[in-house]
């Protein structure tokens, strides 16, 4: 199976500025995050609007494509970024992963799974999910949550806990149901990320502000795999300086 990972990385961020160039212990973070991917794709590119992230990562060595400054989405920066790198290389690609570029500690097995999804031929796109253990997550509204069917493939995402445990506070919703976590890792055929990309929006996917859902309410399916590892994502400069730490515990 040939995999391409396209890592999207945007220099504007409202929260946090240059996000992807943030100096992490001695390496900018699309660097770390670039670094990670690599030890689970072969085939890696970040997919970027700004020439200061190009010579970020022409300086580390990386592969990086300019994309254009007018996508609303990743996804659609994500099929962009595809068919530039594809044009340049003769072997077509089975797979695309669109892994997101403010995750630094990403752990590279959790890629390898995703990936695994497309062993079922039937599989057009897939994603990720962790089972949540602290109660509090339940009410931290910048989380996204989802329900499986018995096949593991998605029945809903959104910022509200599913399901709602019906006659129960929702301080013990925990001991009734198991729930799930989205992270933001999605992975697609070449045909899936080329038809979601050209998709309208949906009103589902509007009302959750959640682009995923438009393939749902379009009727499709995706297929969700449980992993072991939660993400931590860098939004804001509290976020980014909780990073450096733990990664420098690790180092």
């Amino acid at each position: 199976m040939k995999v391409l990972g396209i890592i999207p990385a945007r220099y504007a961020s409202s929260r946090l500025p240059a996000k992807p160039l943030a100096d992490i212990n001695g390496k900018p973070m699309i660097q770390h995050v670039y670094e990670r991917a690599l030890k689970a794709i072969p085939d890696v590119v970040v997919a970027t609007d700004d020439e200061r992230i190009v010579k970020a990562v022409e300086g580390f060595g990386g592969n990086v494509v300019l994309t254009s400054v007018e996508h609303s989405t990743g996804t659609n920066r994500c099929l962009e970024a595809y068919q530039i790198y594809q044009s340049t290389n003769s072997t077509p690609f089975d797979v695309v992963v669109n892994i997101q570029g403010d995750e630094p500690m990403l752990e590279p097995e959790i890629l390898n799974a995703l990936v695994s999804s497309f062993n079922d031929h039937n599989v057009e796109m897939a994603t990720l999910t962790v089972k949540i253990t602290d109660g509090n997550v339940l009410f931290d509204e910048n989380r996204v949550f989802l329900i499986m069917d018995k096949n593991s493939d998605a029945l809903y995402f959104s910022r509200s806990p599913l399901p709602h445990v019906r006659g129960a506070d929702k301080k013990d919703w925990m001991k009734h149901h198991p729930y799930y976590k989205h992270l933001g890792l999605y992975a697609y055929t070449p045909a899936a990320l080329e038809e979601f990309s050209n998709m309208p929006q949906s009103a589902i996917e509007t009302a959750e502000s959640l682009e995923q859902n438009r393939w749902m309410e379009a009727g499709r399916k995706i297929r969700v795999k449980i992993v072991d590892h939660d993400s931590i994502p860098v939004d804001t400069p509290e976020d980014l300086e909780r990073v450096r730490k733990l990664m420098k515990k690790q180092a």
